[in-house]
């Protein structure tokens, strides 16, 4: 029989759809489930899931936990935490466990860029630099913004309906979460893909301009969209009671894409078979709930 299939921080949302995608395609006695409270996923291993104890800090642990297994998925960190130790420690762990194949989720950026989103893209160059180094087989799967990350922002939306972010007017193409995370799934579950990069974004680009114009269609109400000053921006999320660290942070990725960071490929459609959930499709979904 082969090794185990392991999705580390299985607790969170991306994690979580990635071993329910991959429950579609291999048996779950294959599937491994590492998270910090496992608790939270009893019905996993209710199903045959191999739910494990683990925490990115605490290295001591995650060689035991990372028993068996043969592929990792290697879940980025959460932020404003020290991802570089944390990312190391599974590395190391997962190399002394016996671990074959790591699997990292990445930021995806435009070639040649030298954008940086703190907290992510440093975090991406010292960790890939780790892989290497391990000398184990590594598969990079370069995830675009989520494509729902649009839903706080129109919850925001001003009372004048006017859209206020730093994207400029940049063509941007994002993909879900639950795109990205079948995708990763359809990599995990399949061979031949060490040594290989993926970048999981939308197949088809947009603009700020169209997300105002289709959810002033969806609304009924015109919506505008306004480029806005990086400092503007953060003003304003401070005067909503947002953290200043939460504040820069997230005008950051707007800010990736006036830069131009998240452009449109086919991986996803290529995996998974289908066209990415588009820009209208999921506004739609979201205003109806």
């Amino acid at each position: 029989m082969s090794g185990l299939i392991m999705v580390t921080g299985a607790g969170g949302e991306l994690g979580r759809q990635v071993v329910e995608f991959l429950l579609e395609r291999v048996p779950a006695d294959r599937v491994a489930a590492l998270a910090r409270r496992p608790e939270t996923l009893a019905d996993l291993a209710e199903r045959g899931v191999s739910v494990r104890h683990g925490d990115y800090e605490e290295p001591d642990g995650l060689e035991a936990a990372f028993d068996g297994v043969e592929k990792l998925l290697l879940i980025s960190a959460r932020t404003f935490t020290d991802a570089k130790t944390a990312h190391r420690n599974v590395i190391h762990a997962a190399k002394a466990a016996g671990v074959r194949h790591i699997h990292y989720t990445a930021i995806q950026h435009r070639a040649g860029s030298a954008f940086v989103i703190p907290q992510v893209t440093e975090w991406d160059e010292y960790t890939e630099k780790e892989l290497t180094a391990s000398g184990l087989d590594v598969t990079v799967l370069r995830n675009s913004q989520y494509l729902e990350s649009f839903d706080k922002l129109i919850g925001e939306l001003a009372p004048d309906h006017v859209i206020r972010v730093p994207a400029a007017h940049t063509p941007t193409a994002l993909a879900t979460r639950g795109d990205m995370a079948e995708a990763t799934a359809a990599v995990l579950a399949t061979d031949g893909h060490a040594g290989h990069s993926y970048t999981l974004a939308g197949s088809r680009a947009f603009t700020l301009d169209d997300v105002a114009a289709i959810l002033g269609e969806l609304t009924g109400t015109p919506v505008t969209y306004q480029d806005t000053p990086i400092e503007d921006y953060v003003a304003a999320r401070l005067q909503a009671g947002m953290p200043e660290p939460w504040a820069w942070f997230t005008g950051a990725w707007f800010q990736a894409i006036a830069a131009g960071e998240f452009t449109p490929t086919d991986d996803i459609e290529r995996l998974i078979g289908r066209p990415t959930t588009s820009l209208r499709a999921l506004l739609t979904q979201q205003r109806s709930r």
